[in-house]
């Protein structure tokens, strides 16, 4: 019986003479290798301009070529248009237009490579160069990123793997489209969890120092009573105390919601914390988690925001508007989410303006809400409140807004705190977006308020919002907190 050693020796006898015959190259044995190595990652490979990537096959519902997509009006130039995919009408993404890369002059009947991808509940066509095959890879052997592996920006590299003699950046899809990982959500409430027993440490300090003051007070005092009893505290050290846990109170809202406690909301949270006192007990006021934090700012917010609008509400609104009466009037809606304002605005001034062109400028950073909000439906409860005049049927019987609303409204992904390149405007609509960017933004935005807005136009803000813009005065008409010059 031949022993494992005979089968070794016979295996690289065997090996050497395939080599010598010239039947085994040393890249075969090589991709031999390859075959034998164990494979936990699968990645499909494309090409945009020349150039090799990938993205996560989990990703990736379906590969699919197609053309002549349905132009929506009013999108992003990285968006094609939509695409009836089985019954799906799902948003096309160019993503060598996002990418700024430079593509060629087609023919409209020439199809596109898509790969069908799926981010959160959404379902994309995403269109490039050429699409190469999937490669199986070991997760370990993927490198961190680096600026010299793609012409995009870094934020949207996971990584970059050699794999069969080509070198892939591997693209985080997520990212591009605005999504959270479950690791990063893991480590955002893990900061948050880390920054809460800071405070708890810093809030047990000073109650432990209020103790030691206490207990001095009362070895010092010469009544029996005063030796038997702790002090009560002094206004002084109860107003103290209230100040700090007030501070807690803005430092969590910072950390948990991004909202920024200053002269735009100071007012508001001195109220809502006296509010919070009572609904909780005075022992109970520090903001544990995500959810105290959304408790506490829930009457923080306009009325009807991400929702959309009473019949009241929006006449509310046309009434503190002023009149206008120029051919062309400019509306900015910052923060503008899945759109429901911004249909909700144009269906409003259509009204108000009867005889005005309006143009409503729509931004936002998620471009998952801004992807979507051109094909916006509404239920059959909305389509017979005080939308219906604006309202027709698609094809597959869904409530949705006419073209003269849709060609209103340019839904742009924009970060509003850099450079607006928008011609002079009359209406900023900007309800309760200012509180929660950083101060500095919070700046540039107002400066650019006072910039862009014409000397007859208004900035309408959150109802919980008193912003400074030097030379313009605050009027208050019903919720709608209004500024003017």
């Amino acid at each position: 019986m031949a022993t494992i050693q005979d089968k070794l020796n016979i295996l690289a006898s065997t090996t050497a003479q395939a080599q010598d015959s010239g039947t085994l190259t040393q890249e075969e044995l090589e991709e031999e290798k390859q075959k034998s190595t164990v494979i936990d990652y699968k990645m499909v490979s494309f090409s945009l301009a020349g150039k090799d990537y990938a993205i996560d096959i989990m990703k990736v519902k379906e590969i699919a070529k197609a053309g002549h997509f349905t132009y929506v009006p009013n999108t992003l130039p990285f968006v094609l248009g939509v695409y009836n995919l089985r019954g799906e009408i799902i948003p096309i993404i160019d993503l060598r237009l996002f990418f700024n890369i430079s593509v060629a002059e087609h023919d409209d009947n020439v199809l596109e490579n898509m790969l069908i991808v799926t981010v959160g509940e959404q379902t994309f066509g995403v269109v490039v160069d050429a699409i190469d095959k999937v490669v199986g890879i070991q997760k370990s052997t993927i490198q961190p990123p680096h600026p010299l592996f793609g012409d995009i920006n870094i934020k949207y590299i996971s990584g970059v793997v050699e794999a069969q003699r080509h070198l892939y950046v591997l693209l985080d899809i997520d990212k591009i489209f605005g999504i959270r990982t479950p690791e990063e959500e893991k480590e955002l409430a893990e900061t948050a969890q880390a920054q809460l027993e800071q405070r708890q440490a810093a809030a047990a300090e000073v109650a432990a120092q209020k103790a030691e003051q206490t207990q001095k007070d009362v070895n010092a005092s010469k009544e029996s009573a005063s030796k038997s009893q702790p002090k009560a505290p002094t206004k002084e050290e109860i107003k103290k105390e209230e100040s700090v846990d007030y501070n807690f109170i803005a430092e969590s809202l910072k950390n948990l919601k991004k909202f920024v406690v200053n002269s735009i909301t100071e007012n508001w949270v001195k109220e809502r914390y006296e509010t919070w006192k009572k609904e909780r007990g005075s022992e109970k006021t520090q903001l544990q988690n995500d959810s105290d934090a959304e408790a506490f700012l829930k009457p923080f917010y306009s009325p009807f925001t991400g929702d959309w609008w009473s019949e009241q509400y929006a006449q509310e609104v046309s009434k503190a508007l002023p009149d206008n009466s120029a051919k062309n009037i400019v509306v900015w809606n910052p923060g503008c989410g899945k759109g429901f304002e911004s249909y909700s605005l144009a269906c409003l001034l259509k009204k108000r303006y009867p005889n005005a062109h309006i143009r409503i400028y729509a931004h936002d950073i998620d471009l998952l809400n801004v992807s979507n909000a051109p094909l916006m439906t509404v239920s059959d409860k909305v389509s017979t409140d005080w939308y219906q005049p604006n309202l027709t049927k698609s094809v597959s019987g869904d409530w949705t807004f006419t073209k003269e609303i849709k060609d209103m409204i340019m839904f742009e992904y924009h970060d509003c705190v850099n450079t607006n390149n928008l011609p002079p405007i009359d209406i900023v609509f900007a309800r309760d977006i200012i509180s929660f960017l950083p101060e500095a933004s919070q700046n540039t935005m107002l400066n650019d308020f006072a910039e862009k807005v014409k000397g007859n136009g208004v900035i309408i803000v959150g109802a919980n919002e008193n912003i400074a813009v030097p030379g313009w005065i605050k009027k208050q008409s019903g919720s709608i907190a209004l500024y003017s010059k």
